[in-house]
């Protein structure tokens, strides 16, 4: 397959030049344990305050709709795995539109839109909340007259963790598969101890579990705006059981938030995908039932109902101070779930800026929302602009919330919930309009002749309807708030699109190019030789690598290839499978057109190409080794030091498969001045003084050993080989200690004097 277009640019009539286009290609891939992490690390951040959120509304039957929600959360897993069995990217957007068209998509997005905006503030109060309990419990404790106020400081702390992710995000620093494991294995002790802990507690001082939810048992929360309910307040309806248990199920849907993680981690799952996910659900669906449900049962069962009200704002942190032992180390054990928590919950807060960031890209890209958005920071190369309405809109929520958490949580929820109804719909739609086989079904179907009664997905969609319906009428916050947020953004993305669509033609200046789809990156598709210089490119204002490499390369002797990466963040890949038109955005046109001017007019040919990728180093060397490069060109990283740069590429070639290439690594500043490093076995450059103290060795041992011939080589070997025995001979220590020595005495020599 081949979309061409030839027309006319700014150097006249020529043929399009041709860009090779690797979807997937150098997607690093990971295990079922990974995404489970990853998606734990949102999706488990709830248990922080759902539990205490819901008993607010709904009173201390509480902990049955959170059980009852996380059960729910494993059917709507299944619902997910069916949906990314049908499409790679198995996000909202994809299958709305898929089954409904790009109306109810746009809706579906827009209502999304609204919880990631609140997501962000509600996990960084949530985590202000915490850390300002415990500093408050430590004043107290200390005899302290004066206390922090818990909701002023939380929104301040939140503010403060918002402004640096989103410095985090501006920088281009991308999310870690592994830091998000390390955080759930600290998280995973935490609630081992919590588990233990409290069990014992309940053992030595009796446990009650919560009152059943009976009609007469919810107690409703009386408030501003209805309360817990709503419209409903002066309704009949209040008094129905069924109706009563559905709004107490929509006081708790908060819950499962997260959930839309697994659509957007699918891509990159390692081989055999949909079985790794299964896995991936089954380990989500058993951590975040005991964790969520878990920390409400217990928070009721061991926290006085006296003392209660006073924890709902950080109710871990309050279990920790009820459990059975000593004042001093339930303090410690409240720390550490401060640390916990704010890990998770400030990790919450990045999930939340990288999915808006990756939502509005993707739609910007489908043509509804113009270029403009997506244009890279002259710097950083990143869609600061986009970053900036994202988190701006953040902060005015968490500004307007004053960190009352009860606040944020009335409104939350509401976009989750209409984008899971959408997508069950969705789902249920593509059965009869694409009944063909699949590799998973939602279980519960059965046939009436050749019609098929998908009665278990019908159920999911049902309820998620059914909730989506009482929340309307009960959570006045988050309908106002929710339906007119929705409304503007869907007005925007329709009047956006018809401008944008409009515009579509205007870019008369950019070249136009060939863009071909293919598998891989190889010598062959790419019609390079062997040997060739890779130069990597990202932003369109910053091409001086390149430049430097046009004036340093034989182009007779050297191909050059100048690769784009598409860093395809979990947030992008959950919205919808890319085709290769819009892996080749009018961002990499204009990239690519300014680097065909400058190749131009020095005079020399290069390469094109751009491949989607997870891991910034591991796609580079992946490339250069696919590609058979000799050589790798970048600019200097904005976000790393050099030797730092050089460190981690080290590394990533370390992973390589064998055989693993040897690369020169080179790295311009925007000066000009070159930065060359050796990846792989090399043969080291030696200096003057070095080579003069190799030859006087040399010397003295000719004598020592004659007859025998020895060469330089030969003293290097024994040199090295007598090194690996002395650290083979527990004379390790001793070995690091004097290299250390020698590499500050070489670096005291460096520093010129004043």
């Amino acid at each position: 397959m081949q979309a061409s277009q030839d027309g006319s640019n700014s150097r006249g009539m020529t043929p399009s030049t041709r860009v090779l286009v690797a979807s997937s290609a150098m997607l690093a891939f990971i295990s079922f344990w990974r995404v489970a992490a990853i998606v734990l690390n949102d999706m488990g951040s709830s248990a922080f305050y759902a539990g205490a959120i819901s008993e607010h509304f709904v009173g201390k039957t509480a902990p049955w709709f959170v059980l009852a929600i996380m059960l729910l959360a494993g059917t709507v897993a299944a619902l997910y795995i069916e949906s990314c069995g049908m499409f790679v990217r198995g996000g909202v957007y994809r299958v709305v539109k898929e089954a409904m068209g790009s109306t109810l998509a746009k809706f579906s997005v827009s209502a999304l839109m609204f919880d990631y905006i609140l997501t962000g503030p509600i996990s960084g109060v949530s985590a202000g909340l915490y850390l300002v309990g415990l500093l408050n419990e430590l004043l107290k404790h200390f005899h302290s007259r004066s206390l922090l106020p818990m909701n002023g400081a939380a929104a301040v702390f939140a503010i403060a963790v918002t402004i640096y992710f989103w410095w985090e995000n501006i920088k281009g620093i991308h999310e870690s598969s592994e830091k998000a494991l390390r955080i759930m294995y600290v998280t995973t002790v935490m609630v081992v101890l919590m588990v233990a802990w409290c069990c014992y507690t309940l053992f030595v001082g009796g446990a009650h579990l919560p009152p059943l939810p009976h009609l007469h048992n919810i107690r409703f929360f009386e408030g501003p705006h209805g309360g817990a309910l709503g419209w409903l307040h002066n309704s009949p309806l209040r008094y129905v059981g069924f109706i009563g248990i559905l709004i107490g199920l929509g006081h708790s849907v908060l819950a499962m938030s997260g959930e839309e993680t697994m659509a957007q981690v699918y891509r990159e799952i390692e081989h055999p995908k949909l079985p790794n996910l299964k896995k991936a659900a089954s380990v989500i669906f058993f951590y975040s039932l005991i964790f969520t449900a878990g920390v409400a049962f217990f928070a009721v069962m061991i926290i006085p109902d006296s003392v209660r009200a006073g924890f709902q704002d950080n109710p871990i942190g309050g279990l920790a101070m009820y459990l059975a032992g000593p004042l001093p180390l339930r303090l410690a054990f409240r720390g550490f779930v401060v640390v916990v928590g704010v890990l998770m919950l400030a990790g919450a807060v990045n999930t939340a800026i990288v999915g808006s960031n990756g939502v509005l890209n993707r739609v910007s890209e489908d043509g509804i929302l113009p270029e403009w958005f997506r244009r890279p920071h002259k710097k950083f190369g990143t869609s600061h602009r986009i970053l900036n309405l994202v988190v701006a809109l953040q902060l005015i929520t968490i500004i307007l919330s004053r960190g009352d958490i009860f606040v944020l949580g009335e409104a939350y929820a509401f976009g989750v919930m209409w984008s899971f109804s959408m997508k069950g719909l969705a789902v249920l739609v593509l059965r009869y309009k694409e009944p063909g086989k699949r590799e998973y079904r939602v279980p519960l179907n059965f046939h009436i002749g050749n019609t098929e009664i998908p009665l278990g997905l019908a159920f999911i969609t049902v309820t998620l309807t059914a909730l989506c319906i009482i929340n309307l009428f009960t959570k006045e916050v988050a309908t106002i708030s929710g339906i007119a947020f929705t409304i503007v953004f869907f007005a925007v993305f329709e009047i956006s699109e018809k401008v944008t669509r409009r515009r579509a033609g205007a870019h008369a200046e950019l070249d136009q190019f060939n863009i071909e789809p293919g598998d891989d990156l190889t010598p062959r598709a790419l019609g390079v030789r062997a040997g060739n210089v890779l130069v990597m490119v990202r932003n369109y204002n910053a091409l001086y690598n390149l430049a430097a490499t046009l004036d340093r390369v034989d182009a007779r002797k050297q191909d050059v290839v100048v690769l784009h990466l598409r860093f395809l963040g979990r947030a992008d890949a959950g919205e919808y499978e890319l085709e290769p038109e819009q892996l080749f955005s009018s961002e990499e046109q204009t990239l690519f057109t300014r680097a065909l001017a400058l190749a131009e007019k020095k005079g020399k040919a290069i390469h094109l190409a751009v491949a989607g990728a997870t891991e910034k180093w591991d796609a580079i060397l992946r490339s250069a080794q696919s590609l058979q490069s000799a050589v790798v060109v970048l600019g200097v990283s904005p976000n790393r030091s050099l030797p730092e740069e050089a460190r981690v590429a080290g590394l990533a070639w370390e992973r390589l498969a064998d055989p693993k290439p040897q690369l020169t690594l080179v790295i311009y500043s925007p000066g000009g001045s070159e930065h060359i490093f050796y990846l792989g076995p090399h043969a080291p450059h030696l200096t003057p003084k070095e080579i003069d103290l190799l030859h006087g060795i040399w010397l003295q041992l000719s004598n020592d050993v004659a007859p025998e011939e020895i060469h330089h080589h030969d003293v290097i070997h024994f040199a090295l080989e007598e090194l690996k025995q002395e650290m083979n001979d527990y004379q390790r220590d001793g070995v690091v200690n004097r290299l250390r020595q020698h590499l500050q005495t070489i670096k005291q020599r460096r520093v010129p004097k004043a």
